[in-house]
Protein backbone atom coordinates (compact mmCIF):
# COMPACT_ATOMS: atom_id res chain seq x y z
CA UNK A 1 0.00 0.00 0.00
CA UNK A 2 1.34 3.22 -0.98
CA UNK A 3 2.56 5.24 1.90
CA UNK A 4 -0.45 7.60 3.92
CA UNK A 5 -0.35 11.55 4.19
CA UNK A 6 -2.53 12.77 6.51
CA UNK A 7 -3.55 16.34 5.38
CA UNK A 8 -4.39 18.53 8.52
CA UNK A 9 -6.40 21.03 6.30
CA UNK A 10 -10.54 21.14 4.71
CA UNK A 11 -9.90 19.58 1.04
CA UNK A 12 -11.11 21.33 -1.76
CA UNK A 13 -15.22 21.13 -1.98
CA UNK A 14 -15.53 22.71 -5.56
CA UNK A 15 -13.00 20.75 -6.95
CA UNK A 16 -9.94 18.37 -7.46
CA UNK A 17 -7.88 19.19 -4.39
CA UNK A 18 -4.44 20.57 -5.44
CA UNK A 19 -2.76 18.85 -2.46
CA UNK A 20 -4.60 15.48 -2.90
CA UNK A 21 -3.39 15.44 -6.14
CA UNK A 22 0.01 16.46 -6.06
CA UNK A 23 0.76 13.37 -3.72
CA UNK A 24 -1.89 11.05 -5.63
CA UNK A 25 0.29 11.67 -8.41
CA UNK A 26 3.78 11.01 -6.31
CA UNK A 27 2.41 7.81 -5.69
CA UNK A 28 1.11 8.40 -1.58
CA UNK A 29 -2.11 8.11 -0.65
CA UNK A 30 -3.44 11.20 0.45
CA UNK A 31 -6.27 11.52 3.37
CA UNK A 32 -7.24 15.41 4.37
CA UNK A 33 -8.81 15.57 7.92
CA UNK A 34 -10.60 19.67 8.59
CA UNK A 35 -8.95 20.41 11.81
CA UNK A 36 -10.97 23.95 12.06
CA UNK A 37 -14.40 24.86 12.32
CA UNK A 38 -16.11 27.87 12.41
CA UNK A 39 -19.27 28.74 14.85
CA UNK A 40 -21.15 31.52 15.18
CA UNK A 41 -21.32 34.00 18.20
CA UNK A 42 -23.22 36.82 19.69
CA UNK A 43 -26.32 35.74 17.75
CA UNK A 44 -28.66 37.34 20.40
CA UNK A 45 -26.95 40.50 20.34
CA UNK A 46 -27.08 40.95 16.40
CA UNK A 47 -31.17 40.07 16.95
CA UNK A 48 -31.25 42.91 19.05
CA UNK A 49 -29.61 45.13 16.34
CA UNK A 50 -31.61 43.59 13.94
CA UNK A 51 -35.00 44.42 15.43
CA UNK A 52 -34.23 48.14 16.85
CA UNK A 53 -33.48 48.82 13.10
CA UNK A 54 -30.84 51.10 11.58
CA UNK A 55 -32.32 54.29 12.82
CA UNK A 56 -32.12 53.85 15.88
CA UNK A 57 -28.46 53.65 16.07
CA UNK A 58 -27.71 55.47 12.97
CA UNK A 59 -26.03 53.02 10.98
CA UNK A 60 -25.59 54.37 7.53
CA UNK A 61 -24.89 50.97 6.39
CA UNK A 62 -22.89 47.39 6.94
CA UNK A 63 -20.04 45.59 6.09
CA UNK A 64 -20.36 42.12 5.47
CA UNK A 65 -16.81 40.34 4.39
CA UNK A 66 -17.82 36.58 3.88
CA UNK A 67 -20.47 33.93 4.25
CA UNK A 68 -19.68 33.22 7.89
CA UNK A 69 -20.97 36.95 8.38
CA UNK A 70 -24.29 36.03 5.94
CA UNK A 71 -24.83 33.12 8.32
CA UNK A 72 -24.99 35.01 10.87
CA UNK A 73 -27.36 37.82 9.70
CA UNK A 74 -29.49 34.84 8.82
CA UNK A 75 -29.68 33.56 12.45
CA UNK A 76 -29.80 37.06 14.04
CA UNK A 77 -33.04 38.04 11.52
CA UNK A 78 -34.50 34.37 12.57
CA UNK A 79 -34.11 34.77 16.33
CA UNK A 80 -35.73 38.77 15.75
CA UNK A 81 -38.82 36.98 13.77
CA UNK A 82 -39.20 33.81 16.45
CA UNK A 83 -38.81 35.86 19.28
CA UNK A 84 -40.01 39.57 18.24
CA UNK A 85 -42.56 38.32 15.09
CA UNK A 86 -40.42 41.11 13.22
CA UNK A 87 -37.62 40.79 10.55
CA UNK A 88 -34.87 43.14 8.60
CA UNK A 89 -37.84 44.86 7.13
CA UNK A 90 -35.70 48.65 8.33
CA UNK A 91 -33.00 47.37 6.94
CA UNK A 92 -34.42 47.06 3.12
CA UNK A 93 -32.93 50.53 2.60
CA UNK A 94 -29.57 50.36 4.10
CA UNK A 95 -26.42 49.74 2.08
CA UNK A 96 -24.90 46.16 2.34
CA UNK A 97 -20.78 46.49 1.56
CA UNK A 98 -19.60 43.03 0.47
CA UNK A 99 -16.43 42.55 -1.05
CA UNK A 100 -17.36 39.85 -4.05
CA UNK A 101 -20.24 38.81 -5.54
CA UNK A 102 -20.46 35.02 -3.60
CA UNK A 103 -21.00 37.39 -0.96
CA UNK A 104 -23.71 39.10 -2.47
CA UNK A 105 -25.09 36.05 -3.47
CA UNK A 106 -25.23 34.43 -0.25
CA UNK A 107 -26.95 37.78 1.23
CA UNK A 108 -29.23 37.71 -1.14
CA UNK A 109 -29.96 34.31 -0.80
CA UNK A 110 -30.77 35.50 3.42
CA UNK A 111 -33.23 37.36 2.33
CA UNK A 112 -35.09 35.68 -0.28
CA UNK A 113 -35.59 33.23 2.59
CA UNK A 114 -37.74 35.55 4.55
CA UNK A 115 -39.68 36.43 1.58
CA UNK A 116 -37.33 39.63 1.43
CA UNK A 117 -36.34 41.83 -1.53
CA UNK A 118 -33.11 41.81 -2.35
CA UNK A 119 -31.46 44.13 0.07
CA UNK A 120 -29.21 47.14 -1.51
CA UNK A 121 -25.92 45.62 -2.01
CA UNK A 122 -22.60 47.87 -2.58
CA UNK A 123 -19.07 47.00 -3.83
CA UNK A 124 -19.40 43.74 -4.74
CA UNK A 125 -16.38 44.22 -7.74
CA UNK A 126 -14.07 45.33 -5.11
CA UNK A 127 -12.62 41.86 -4.42
CA UNK A 128 -10.84 42.58 -1.31
CA UNK A 129 -10.81 44.91 1.37
CA UNK A 130 -8.08 47.21 0.34
CA UNK A 131 -9.85 47.84 -2.16
CA UNK A 132 -13.48 47.89 -0.64
CA UNK A 133 -12.32 50.42 2.09
CA UNK A 134 -11.85 53.45 -0.17
CA UNK A 135 -15.40 52.38 -2.28
CA UNK A 136 -17.14 52.65 0.98
CA UNK A 137 -15.53 55.77 1.48
CA UNK A 138 -16.88 57.57 -2.03
CA UNK A 139 -19.75 56.29 -1.73
CA UNK A 140 -20.60 57.70 1.46
CA UNK A 141 -19.43 60.88 0.29
CA UNK A 142 -21.40 60.50 -2.22
CA UNK A 143 -24.62 60.35 -0.26
CA UNK A 144 -27.61 63.06 -0.41
CA UNK A 145 -27.60 64.54 2.20
CA UNK A 146 -24.04 64.68 2.82
CA UNK A 147 -23.55 62.74 6.16
CA UNK A 148 -21.48 64.17 9.04
CA UNK A 149 -20.53 61.27 10.85
CA UNK A 150 -21.09 57.99 8.98
CA UNK A 151 -21.42 55.24 11.38
CA UNK A 152 -21.23 51.69 10.09
CA UNK A 153 -21.94 47.74 11.44
CA UNK A 154 -19.05 45.63 10.81
CA UNK A 155 -19.54 41.87 11.35
CA UNK A 156 -16.56 40.21 11.49
CA UNK A 157 -14.66 36.99 12.37
CA UNK A 158 -12.00 36.74 15.26
CA UNK A 159 -9.13 36.51 12.64
CA UNK A 160 -9.95 39.54 10.54
CA UNK A 161 -7.03 41.95 9.52
CA UNK A 162 -6.97 45.29 10.14
CA UNK A 163 -6.59 46.94 6.82
CA UNK A 164 -10.25 47.43 6.57
CA UNK A 165 -11.11 48.94 9.63
CA UNK A 166 -8.04 51.55 9.62
CA UNK A 167 -8.81 52.64 6.16
CA UNK A 168 -12.56 53.46 7.32
CA UNK A 169 -11.47 55.31 10.52
CA UNK A 170 -8.56 56.90 8.79
CA UNK A 171 -11.32 58.43 6.33
CA UNK A 172 -13.94 59.69 9.15
CA UNK A 173 -16.35 56.27 9.83
CA UNK A 174 -17.19 55.36 12.79
CA UNK A 175 -17.47 51.96 13.22
CA UNK A 176 -19.93 49.39 15.27
CA UNK A 177 -17.54 46.45 15.60
CA UNK A 178 -19.45 42.79 16.29
CA UNK A 179 -17.72 39.72 16.17
CA UNK A 180 -20.21 36.80 14.33
CA UNK A 181 -17.91 34.07 14.02
CA UNK A 182 -14.63 32.50 15.14
CA UNK A 183 -12.85 29.66 14.63
CA UNK A 184 -11.92 26.90 17.17
CA UNK A 185 -11.06 23.35 17.27
CA UNK A 186 -12.95 21.32 15.36
CA UNK A 187 -15.77 19.46 17.91
CA UNK A 188 -15.85 16.10 15.01
CA UNK A 189 -11.97 15.81 14.39
CA UNK A 190 -11.40 12.89 16.36
CA UNK A 191 -14.01 11.38 14.73
CA UNK A 192 -13.30 12.18 10.95
CA UNK A 193 -9.97 11.42 11.64
CA UNK A 194 -11.27 7.78 12.19
CA UNK A 195 -13.43 7.82 9.56
CA UNK A 196 -10.39 8.42 7.23
CA UNK A 197 -8.57 5.82 8.66
CA UNK A 198 -11.16 3.41 7.78
CA UNK A 199 -12.25 4.52 4.38
CA UNK A 200 -8.60 4.39 3.40
CA UNK A 201 -7.05 1.26 5.37
CA UNK A 202 -9.95 -1.11 5.98
CA UNK A 203 -11.96 -3.32 3.39
CA UNK A 204 -15.61 -3.15 3.11
CA UNK A 205 -17.20 -4.09 5.95
CA UNK A 206 -14.48 -3.48 8.72
CA UNK A 207 -13.88 -1.22 11.07
CA UNK A 208 -10.55 0.50 11.92
CA UNK A 209 -9.51 -0.67 15.56
CA UNK A 210 -7.23 1.28 17.36
CA UNK A 211 -4.55 2.44 15.38
CA UNK A 212 -2.64 3.33 12.06
CA UNK A 213 -0.31 0.49 12.82
CA UNK A 214 -3.02 -2.47 12.88
CA UNK A 215 -2.58 -2.02 8.84
CA UNK A 216 0.96 -0.40 8.32
CA UNK A 217 4.42 -1.02 8.84
CA UNK A 218 5.92 1.34 11.37
CA UNK A 219 7.31 4.86 10.13
CA UNK A 220 5.10 4.45 7.07
CA UNK A 221 3.04 7.77 7.86
CA UNK A 222 3.36 11.33 7.06
CA UNK A 223 1.45 13.88 8.70
CA UNK A 224 1.77 17.41 7.14
CA UNK A 225 0.74 20.61 9.48
CA UNK A 226 -0.78 23.41 7.65
CA UNK A 227 -0.71 25.89 10.69
CA UNK A 228 0.52 26.93 14.12
CA UNK A 229 -3.65 27.62 15.03
CA UNK A 230 -4.56 24.39 14.48
CA UNK A 231 -1.18 22.37 15.53
CA UNK A 232 -1.68 22.76 19.31
CA UNK A 233 -5.54 21.38 19.36
CA UNK A 234 -4.91 18.45 16.87
CA UNK A 235 -1.50 16.87 18.49
CA UNK A 236 -2.95 15.27 21.36
CA UNK A 237 -5.61 13.67 19.20
CA UNK A 238 -2.99 12.55 16.88
CA UNK A 239 -1.15 11.19 19.91
CA UNK A 240 -3.45 8.88 20.61
CA UNK A 241 -3.01 6.90 17.37
CA UNK A 242 0.55 7.74 16.45
CA UNK A 243 4.15 8.28 18.18
CA UNK A 244 5.25 12.15 17.15
CA UNK A 245 8.99 11.72 17.83
CA UNK A 246 10.50 12.94 20.68
CA UNK A 247 7.10 13.51 22.23
CA UNK A 248 7.12 9.44 22.78
CA UNK A 249 7.09 9.57 26.31
CA UNK A 250 4.35 12.08 26.78
CA UNK A 251 1.46 10.75 25.19
CA UNK A 252 -1.66 12.91 26.61
CA UNK A 253 -2.97 9.21 27.93
CA UNK A 254 0.09 6.99 28.19
CA UNK A 255 -2.19 4.52 30.44
CA UNK A 256 -4.63 4.29 27.02
CA UNK A 257 -2.09 4.32 24.81
CA UNK A 258 0.14 1.31 26.35
CA UNK A 259 -2.44 -1.54 25.11
CA UNK A 260 -2.21 -0.05 21.31
CA UNK A 261 0.54 -0.79 19.17
CA UNK A 262 1.15 2.81 17.68
CA UNK A 263 2.73 3.63 14.32
CA UNK A 264 5.73 5.86 14.23
CA UNK A 265 4.63 8.90 12.10
CA UNK A 266 6.79 11.37 10.48
CA UNK A 267 5.87 15.22 10.41
CA UNK A 268 6.18 17.65 7.40
CA UNK A 269 5.17 21.52 8.17
CA UNK A 270 3.93 23.50 5.13
CA UNK A 271 6.52 26.71 6.02
CA UNK A 272 8.79 27.91 8.43
CA UNK A 273 6.49 29.36 10.88
CA UNK A 274 4.74 26.45 11.65
CA UNK A 275 8.02 24.79 11.70
CA UNK A 276 8.92 26.71 14.27
CA UNK A 277 6.03 25.92 16.10
CA UNK A 278 6.05 22.45 16.29
CA UNK A 279 10.05 22.42 17.07
CA UNK A 280 9.81 25.43 19.91
CA UNK A 281 5.91 24.93 21.33
CA UNK A 282 5.27 21.48 20.58
CA UNK A 283 8.66 19.86 20.71
CA UNK A 284 7.98 17.61 18.09
CA UNK A 285 10.84 16.61 15.40
CA UNK A 286 10.07 18.10 12.07
CA UNK A 287 11.67 16.11 8.69
CA UNK A 288 10.53 17.89 6.48
CA UNK A 289 9.68 21.65 5.90
CA UNK A 290 8.34 23.23 2.50
CA UNK A 291 10.55 26.75 1.17
CA UNK A 292 6.94 27.19 0.28
CA UNK A 293 2.96 26.87 0.77
CA UNK A 294 2.46 24.81 -2.45
CA UNK A 295 1.18 21.34 -3.02
CA UNK A 296 4.49 20.62 -5.30
CA UNK A 297 6.80 22.07 -2.36
CA UNK A 298 5.59 19.96 0.29
CA UNK A 299 5.49 16.84 -1.97
CA UNK A 300 9.52 17.46 -3.36
CA UNK A 301 10.70 17.76 0.51
CA UNK A 302 8.71 14.83 1.37
CA UNK A 303 10.10 12.89 -1.17
CA UNK A 304 13.31 14.20 -0.83
CA UNK A 305 13.50 12.94 2.75
CA UNK A 306 11.70 9.39 1.88
CA UNK A 307 14.71 8.30 -0.89
CA UNK A 308 17.63 9.57 1.69
CA UNK A 309 16.07 7.63 4.53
Amino acid sequence: MPSPVLLLREPTADGPDKYESAFTQAGYTPISVSVLETVLVNVPKLKDLIVKGPTSAGIEGVIVTSKRSCEAWREGLKLAVDTNGTGAEGWLNTAFYVVGQTTQASLNEVFAEFDLPPPDVRGQESGNAAALAPFILKDLKERQPPLVHPKLLYLTGDKNRDTLPKLLKEGGVELVELQAYKTQGSSLFEKNLEAAFDSVLASPGQTFPHSASAFLEPASWWIVYFAPSAAAFVTPILQKHFILSPAASTLADTSASSSKALSKAKVAAIGPTTNTFLLEELKLQVHAMAPKPTPDDIVRVIKRYDANG
